[in-house]
């Protein structure tokens, strides 16, 4: 009896350690997910884009992305140092994907009034597709302002927003004076515009169906 007590100990003991190891190789497994796949920024980035519509950029973070991706929770470290670093290079997307809609539908030999509409309609249907993006790209406190990509890519499309400014005859006197207040007219205008509609304020029944342009019907011409 007490040599079958033994071996049922042994047995039990033995179970205990199997079990104890293969649940260590699992998690060890798990957490040694491999990275070095094709091309490890642009998979964080589409993956931080898709948590970005879901659930906005304060509950973004590294971890979430990574996970998201498939890859070690360290992973994101070789391409963004830290959570802001990640959200400037969303930011930067965003402003490379509006420059394309304010640009869409319209050529370059067009004139002054068509590129308007084109770059207004196209600012606005950003604005409408991408609510969480367009959030991002206006949180001066989640992103760095000096980020050299970023900043070339706002400046791609504050050339548009210049281009579009001009002839309006709404303003005179010094004439770089006027240059700058048709622009910050324009842009207030639009971007108002953009966020009001986003968060549908304009709810009344008189109020649907209209454009930027029946707002103020000259900013088309």
């Amino acid at each position: 009896m007490h040599i079958c007590i033994v071996h049922i100990r042994i047995r039990v003991l033995h179970d205990c350690q199997e079990k104890v190891y293969t649940a260590h190789m699992k998690t060890e497994a798990k957490d040694t997910k491999p990275y070095h796949h094709g091309n490890l920024r642009e998979s964080l980035l589409a993956a931080a884009r898709r948590l970005l519509e879901t659930e906005g950029h304060s509950n973004l973070s590294l971890r979430k992305c990574a996970q998201a991706a498939g890859v070690s929770a360290t992973a994101p470290q070789n391409h963004f140092a830290n959570k802001e670093a990640l959200l400037t290079a969303l930011a930067a997307q965003g402003y490379a994907e509006l420059e394309t809609y304010m640009k869409r539908g319209v050529k370059e030999t067009a004139d002054r009034g068509a590129r308007r509409q084109a770059a207004l309609l196209g600012y606005v249907a950003f604005a409408q597709e991408l609510p969480a993006l367009y959030e991002l790209m206006f949180a001066r406190d989640r992103v760095s302002s000096s980020d050299p990509d970023l900043l070339r890519h706002v400046g791609a499309c504050f050339v548009i927003l210049a281009d579009l400014s001009k002839d309006f005859g709404r303003y005179h006197g010094d004439a770089a004076k006027v240059e700058a207040k048709q622009q910050m007219f324009v842009w207030s205008l639009v971007h108002g515009y953009a966020q009001l509609l986003t968060a549908d304020r304009f709810k009344k029944d008189t109020m649907q169906g209209m454009n930027i342009f029946d707002i103020i019907p000259d900013l088309g011409t």
